[in-house]
């Protein structure tokens, strides 16, 4: 690795953090280096056409610019990332990319080099190597890095269905990569987003349905979208709670009743609560460009309106504080291969801030996260209302907060 580079990937932060915490993110790890030191030659030859997907802090743009590279075009699925690359950039004098907020063919078009973090999702992956294989230039090389205890062989599965060579690397610091070349001119359509027709009970009986042939709620979902076209076991187990969610009557156009589906995913919660609350104003959030991109393309498909925004942990909602009557959350627990429950805590921030006096927060969790007395410290009073072996749902009631070691005041 040049001087250079070394010098750059030593500015990064883990931004929004500092990298002091022990048990915390690192900005640059070992994948990131071993994709570079991949990258330099080619780049080198060829600095014009390259790409980067999955970036996490910038390192993978930052380097690439440092490299040599021009006009780095930059897909990264989650806001926070992007956000990462923004702050890191000055830190590393390199400002010179363009970033694209969903998977679409103008950020493949020309591009001669790819480079990407492996995600842990084989679907995702599938909708990253179809559309650099089929909007890419077709001299292409996709060089895609991750940590080999990670890796599974149906990875190279999954690429070798879009390209008609792929191989691998040796493995450095117990990172590998899979190196993918010649795209396939034989493939059909793009795979994702799927569809998918859901009648499992509990959604009709929140949505307060009978069981004929076409009932149930349709599902899209992007390759990156968590549980895809189906309905996981958390959500499934807060909507069978839903006979014990709060009326939201009626009210004039001008002060309607709000509900959030808070980390929406697909969008099944945001179209559940858009067809019990039919005059309430919806709205559904995600950091996931996929998850927004699946939870918008559902509500379509379910005939039913609700604003989609983009953003960390709320952050983005066009709300002011105190506004809203009801949300729903059914927070991650992982952060990429790593347990975290960072996230967690900060959408619980953001309910308490969001909702009104009164107003209720619903959450279903592992059982074995103990999440109950952060969801009192944030947001106020709060109740188990059910739970089995793998998840609890809570009920937590907005109250005003004056412990000055609560609001910091």
């Amino acid at each position: 690795m040049s001087p250079e580079v070394h010098a750059v990937l030593a500015e990064l932060l883990p931004w929004p953090e500092d990298g002091s915490r022990a048990d915390g993110p690192v900005a640059v790890d070992a994948t990131d280096r071993l994709l570079l030191d991949e990258a330099a030659p080619l780049i080198e030859r060829d600095p014009g056409g390259v790409v980067v997907v999955g970036d996490r802090f910038g390192a993978l743009t930052l380097g690439a610019l440092a490299l040599g590279a021009r006009d780095v075009r930059v897909h990264q699925d989650a806001v926070t990332a992007e956000a990462a690359l923004v702050a890191n950039a000055p830190r590393a004098s390199r400002e010179l990319w363009t970033g694209h907020d969903t998977l679409e063919p103008a950020l493949l078009a020309g591009a001669r080099l790819v480079l990407l973090q492996l995600p842990t999702s084989l679907a995702e992956l599938t909708e990253v190597a179809e559309h650099v294989a089929r909007y890419a230039d077709p001299s292409v090389t996709l060089l895609a890095g991750g940590r080999v205890k990670h890796m599974t062989r149906a990875m190279n599965d999954v690429l070798g269905a879009s390209f008609a060579r792929v191989g691998a690397s040796l493995a450095r610091q117990k990172s590998r990569l899979l190196i993918a070349r010649d795209p396939r001119s034989d493939v059909g359509p793009l795979t994702y987003p799927v569809t998918a027709r859901l009648t499992d009970p509990e959604i009709l009986g929140a949505i307060g349905a009978a069981r004929t042939p076409d009932a149930g709620l349709a599902v899209v979902a992007h390759g990156a979208a968590f549980a895809g076209a189906t309905l996981d076991l958390g959500t499934r187990f807060l909507l069978a709670q839903a006979h014990r969610w709060p009326d939201l009557p009626a009210s004039p156009p001008s002060d309607p009743a709000v509900a959030i589906d808070l980390g929406c995913g697909t969008g099944i919660l945001a179209t559940v609560l858009a067809l019990r609350y039919p005059h309430a104003h919806v709205l559904a959030t995600d950091r996931s460009a996929a998850a927004c991109a699946s939870a918008a393309a559902t509500l379509a498909a379910n005939d039913v309106r609700a604003d989609v925004v983009r953003g960390d942990a709320g952050d983005a909602l066009p709300l002011p504080d105190g506004s809203a009557d009801l949300v729903l959350l059914n927070p991650p627990f992982h952060d990429r291969a790593a347990l975290s429950t960072d996230a967690a805590h900060r959408m619980f921030a953001a309910a308490g801030r969001l909702l009104r006096e009164g107003g209720e927060l619903w959450t279903v969790f592992n059982t074995g996260l103990h999440h109950r007395r952060a969801l009192e410290r944030v947001v106020g009073p709060t109740e188990h209302v059910a739970q089995d072996p793998r998840f609890t749902v809570t009920r937590s009631m907005r109250k005003a907060l004056t412990d000055k070691s609560v609001t910091g005041r």
